[in-house]
């Protein structure tokens, strides 16, 4: 499967392809995969660890004893915390988010999947999920993998992103055209 020159081309991206590249020539690519996702979940919830890898003032000494500890901390495998010592020597920790979602992309890609992400107004159950991972799947003709995401704004229906092609079946959007209309 050829990985898209988009994400080759962008810095995140270039990072991701040589861990993902590396990943699988151990064969690791899952628990690199895994260790990602820990290290993403990390980044959304400490504003400390957040800080650490975008701080201009820390050196890149204190950056990469910084994540060699989040890396024992998380558990992390040792390609992972290898890869985070080479980012925080080449003070490129501030792109570690766009890393992780080039890598996710690159492995999905691999897989055969593409990913969606689907906004809701309110929480989807697990079967209208099951429902709307199976219709896209018949769509795209691959697997499609779905990060749901609850946005109340929406008011209700969904919006279904899959790459640069956005399917949107909200009121809200429903509602502004109508008034758009009624403008004339």
């Amino acid at each position: 499967m050829e990985i898209s020159a988009g994400i080759q081309a962008s810095l995140p991206g270039r990072y991701a392809s040589a861990l993902f590249d590396l990943a699988a020539e151990k064969g690791t690519v899952t628990a690199v995969e895994s260790d990602l996702e820990k290290l993403s979940a990390a980044l959304a919830e400490s504003a400390d660890m957040r800080a650490v890898t975008t701080n201009p003032e820390l050196s890149r000494k204190a950056q990469g004893a910084a994540m060699e500890g989040v890396a024992r901390l998380l558990g992390l495998s040792d390609l992972t915390g290898n890869f985070l010592g080479v980012l925080a020597a080449n003070r490129r920790l501030g792109a570690l988010p766009a890393i992780v979602r080039a890598f996710r992309a690159i492995a999905a890609a691999q897989r055969g999947e593409v990913s969606a992400e689907v906004a809701s107004a309110h929480a989807l159950t697990d079967a209208q999920l099951a429902a709307l991972k199976e219709k896209l799947t018949a769509r795209e003709g691959r697997t499609v993998k779905l990060d749901a995401k609850v946005d109340p704004d929406l008011l209700g229906g969904l919006v279904v992103t899959i790459g640069s092609k956005r399917i949107d079946g909200s009121i809200r959007t429903r509602l502004n055209s109508l008034a758009h209309a009624m403008k004339g």
